[in-house]
């Protein structure tokens, strides 16, 4: 390769970084959310120092972004939930239906207090999604009846779409 090519290739790989890069990052959008649900809980153990249960959560989202980003949103959780040494380990699957009826399947992860969100597949307008957050779980009333939970979680995050 002579010197008069390989500045070329440089100039073409700094155009393409120019042009490309940008585009890439202003595919990545935020998300600000509010999720409550209502749980229903199976134990499986239900020993005070260690527990298992699943839980079958319904729900809805609403977004405090102005993108409104998951707004109005269906939610169904399910998932396996432990607690030993007073420390909640769990992994839950979601499927958020938005008022478009397209789709978000994802993976809810908690450890401890941290809560973890993680998108893995959408229909729709949401063809290609990837992306995720944290969340904090902001209210936990008293439950309605034995066997069941009440909560409301913030996550924050980003996504990108699928091209």
């Amino acid at each position: 390769m002579t010197l008069s090519q390989a500045w070329k290739a440089i100039l073409i790989f700094l155009i393409v970084v120019v042009l490309f890069i940008p585009t890439a990052e202003a595919q990545e959008k935020p998300f600000d959310v509010t999720e409550c649900l209502a749980v229903t809980i199976t134990l499986v153990s239900d020993f005070k120092e260690f527990m298992v249960f699943s839980v079958d959560a319904k729900g809805t989202v609403f977004s405090h972004h102005e993108n409104k980003a998951f707004d109005n949103c269906s939610l169904h959780v399910v998932g396996i939930n432990k607690i030993a040494a007073g420390k909640r380990i769990a992994n839950n699957y979601f499927k958020l239906i938005d008022p478009d009826g397209d789709a978000v399947i994802g993976e809810i992860t908690v450890t401890g207090p941290e809560k973890s969100i993680n998108f893995f597949y959408g229909t729709g307008k949401w063809i290609g999604i990837k992306g995720g957050g944290k969340g904090k779980e902001i209210a936990r009333p008293r439950p309605i009846a034995p066997g069941t939970a009440q909560s409301c979680t913030r996550y924050t995050g980003t996504f990108e779409l699928g091209k």
